[in-house]
């Protein structure tokens, strides 16, 4: 592996301007793709298997035409204090925005509350639902803005206005400022580290180069191969971070040889061939990681892993290719000011430094950094046991939003229930054939065996539901044309996310058999509380097979990089720290809202369903990126002859700073999301940037260095049938060790260097 690692580095540097020119015509093409390209499509959420989706393809089987893919608006009017809806005045008000919310040219339909029965008993809150025709993320500029002026004008009547529903989505999550914050303390970062405006930059062109080539790719591929517009958020994500980080490894180890007293163009295929062949391995448990989410089951989320998957192969690439041949190109602009200006270089690789001092302490008093480590690490992941999963809606919004207030107006008005209504699919053809067409165009007669047939069966069920403990109320059955099937809603007496509502989904799907040996008819319950709790359940269930089968490969793939035993294993292990304390404070904040309101949470609730999912594929992958990368630098040590605690010791005078630095950057990049106003964004980057900043700081720089210092020459322990099993990769570059080394120095060599690139001397320290 090293050795050919080494040769391509090699001929990127000499070659540099092919090399810069088939990447800048692979971009231009992927661009013209993209450009090209009839656009992302809107692809629906779903997932196949649960009841929740079952129900929806039967309704769209059985009511051809009358799925809800048009966006929808809910807009809520509440009378001022002391008055009603109902007022003269107040209606008028009402009446007239309605119309105005039904002039628009993308407006399918807006229901009249005082028609359809959508006021409260009260009379103080009424509301409209406006039906679009395309769906939210096709809704144009002139609709959005049709919608709020006609809410704008009834507020001026002195109604209370707001509005939810997905066609109040901005749809972007983030707008780019989560991105450009997170790059600029990259580079604050990255300049810091190495002391040069050019070293600093080269990771960010090039990163920034790899994520413009898989994005465009992205949307190049997104119609054929169905792809979402959120497919690609996770791949500018991790694509903009590892493409970071594996170019920051390559500048720093071509700095360290050009130390040694390598001439530019072996010092780039050195650095190539042994930090490179540690971005390789670190890039596949990455790939591995995100690939593995097919597991879970979700199309969309299979898909977004797949995209980013291709994105780290191409920031590995990139790593591998394009670094080295802008090496080429400006092979003394990442060197220090000082050494440029001096022309001496002082090799830092046998002077102490933070990274190897703090070896040094931990090697003094292992079992007290691991007791320690390991503890605080589970205390706080002590609040995961108390895990609640759910999907956040507009409850977990800011009050500042027009959503929330929407919610909080509903839910005083007709109860917490009334926001997330379940959805009950009836399945009548199993049921004695009764008066078919009467039942479509619901209201048949009773045929003379009472209550049998389609319609009666559909009776008996809508009373068994509509009798369940915490059910409110039940909405009249629609039945479709042919008479077999019912759809009609039932309104909890507890808000979506209450835990009472996901046992009433239990009672109520418990009632089935029951209901069906009756009937002969049966039901399946469905909508958006009852699917986000199956979704919920779903994703807990497929946690464990992930993480079996992304833990396993990449123990596999350890043992052949590291050719031990332990460290695989306890690569692993601290893995599962890392994410179950991150996983905790999550829980600490978002659900128990100890300390929320410090990042502007102002509704604590469930988990988002695929948030430890989430966690565990990115973090896993990021996590393995620090092991490879901080343990190849000791076992290289190791290899070439040190013992156990020195090379611990000078494994951490070369990487610490460079991981240190490259957890700063995951940091920064991901709480960067923290300060966005959507309450799952903010989730998202706050459990990212705990884990991160708890498996770099905490797993990797203490708890691993402890761990080999009470293994010594047990950490590299390998069973020979096992040795001899394995696949030999030479990641640490010991077949070039072996090499003469004709790169030292400034001689002569077979392709001359750029002009001014030999002039250099060496300072050994």
């Amino acid at each position: 592996m090293a050795t050919f690692l080494y040769q391509v580095g090699r001929l990127a540097f000499r070659r540099r301007w092919y090399v810069a020119l088939v990447w800048a015509a692979v971009l231009a093409a992927v661009g013209l793709g993209a450009l090209k390209a009839s656009g992302a499509s809107d692809e629906e959420f779903s997932m196949p298997g649960i009841e929740s989706q079952k129900a929806f393809d039967l309704m769209e089987q059985r009511f051809p035409g009358a799925s809800a893919d048009g966006a929808t608006a809910r807009v809520v009017f509440v009378a001022p204090s002391g008055e009603k809806v109902t007022a003269t005045e107040n209606r008028q008000a009402v009446e007239k925005a309605v119309a105005d919310l039904g002039d628009g040219s993308q407006v399918a339909s807006a229901a009249d509350p005082f028609r359809a029965k959508a006021v409260s008993k009260d009379g103080t809150t009424a509301y409209a639902t406006v039906t679009y025709k395309v769906a939210a993320n096709d809704l144009t500029g002139a609709s959005k803005d049709h919608l709020e002026r006609a809410i704008h004008t009834a507020q001026d009547s002195g109604l209370t206005v707001e509005a939810g529903g997905s066609a109040m989505d901005g749809g972007g999550g983030p707008g780019g400022a989560a991105e450009v914050i997170g790059v600029a303390i990259a580079a604050v970062v990255l300049l810091v580290t190495f002391g040069s405006l050019a070293a600093a930059g080269l990771p960010l062109l090039t990163a920034l180069i790899g994520v413009g080539v898989s994005m465009a790719t992205i949307l190049t591929l997104s119609a054929a191969l169905g792809l979402s517009t959120t497919t690609g958020t996770l791949a500018m994500m991790l694509g903009l971070a590892v493409g970071i980080d594996y170019a920051l490894f390559v500048v720093s180890r071509y700095r360290e040889e050009r130390a040694k007293g390598r001439v530019p163009q072996e010092a780039a295929a050195l650095a190539v061939g042994t930090a490179g062949s540690a971005v390789v391995f670190a890039g596949l448990t990455v790939v591995i990681a995100l690939a593995g989410l097919a597991v879970v089951g979700i199309p969309m989320l299979t898909k977004m892993g797949l995209a980013a998957a291709g994105a780290v192969v191409v920031a590995v690439l990139v790593a591998l290719t394009l670094v080295p041949a802008f090496l080429g190109f400006w092979p003394n602009a990442v060197l220090r000011r000082r050494a440029r200006r001096s022309g001496r270089i002082v090799d830092e690789g046998t002077r102490d430094n933070g990274g190897s001092r703090w070896a040094r302490f931990v090697l003094r008093r292992p079992l007290p950094v691991l007791l320690l480590g390991v503890v605080g690490l589970g205390a706080l992941a002590v609040p995961m046991t108390d895990l609640q999963l759910g999907m956040p809606g507009d409850e977990a919004k800011s009050t500042s939003t027009t959503e929330r207030r929407a919610y909080d107006a509903l839910a005083k008005g007709f109860g917490p229930g009334f926001n997330g209504p379940l959805t009950v699919v009836v399945d009548a053809k199993g049921a004695a054939k009764g008066d078919v067409k009467g039942a479509a165009k619901g209201d048949a007669k009773r045929t003379a065996k009472g209550d049998t047939g389609p319609k009666g069966a559909v009776d008996t069920v809508v009373k068994e539901i509509g009798g369940t403990e915490g059910v409110v109320s039940v909405s009249p059955a629609r039945f479709n044309e042919a008479g077999d099937t019912a759809v009609f809603q039932v309104v909890p007496s507890t808000a979506p996310t209450d835990g009472r509502t996901k046992d009433l989904v239990t009672t109520i799907r418990g009632e089935r058999p029951e209901v069906e040996a009756e009937t002969g008819a049966t039901f399946e319950v469905t909508g958006t509380t009852a699917l986000n709790i199956d979704v919920s359940d779903k994703v807990q269930a497929a946690l464990i097979p992930y993480l079996v089968v992304v833990v396993g490969l990449a123990i596999v793939l350890l043992l052949v990089v590291f050719r031990s035993l332990f460290v695989p294993l306890k690569a692993a292990l601290g893995f599962l720290l890392s994410v179950l304390a991150s996983l905790g404070v999550v829980v600490l904040v978002f659900q128990q809202g100890h300390g929320a309101e410090l990042l502007g949470v102002e509704q604590t609730g469930p988990i988002m369903s695929l948030m430890p999912i989430f966690l565990v594929g990115i973090i896993f992958g990021l996590a393995m990126d620090y092991e490879v990368f901080l343990v190849s630098r000791m076992r290289e040590a190791y290899v070439h002859g040190e013992r156990p605690g020195q090379a611990i010791t000078s494994g951490f005078r070369h990487s610490a700073r460079v991981v240190v630095a490259a957890a700063l950057i995951m940091i920064a990049v991901f709480a960067g999301f923290v300060g966005e106003s959507d309450s799952m964004v903010k989730m998202i980057g706050f459990g990212l940037a705990s884990a991160v900043l708890f498996d770099a700081f905490v797993v990797r720089m203490a708890i691993v260095p402890a761990v080999l210092a009470l293994l010594g020459d047990r950490a590299w322990w390998l069973p020979k049938w096992l040795d001899r099993l394995l696949p030999k990769v030479d990641v640490e570059g010991e077949a070039l060790g072996r090499r003469p080394e004709s790169g030292l120095g400034s001689g002569p060599e077979s392709d001359p260097e750029p002009a001014g690139t030999t002039g250099l001397e060496v300072a050994r320290t």
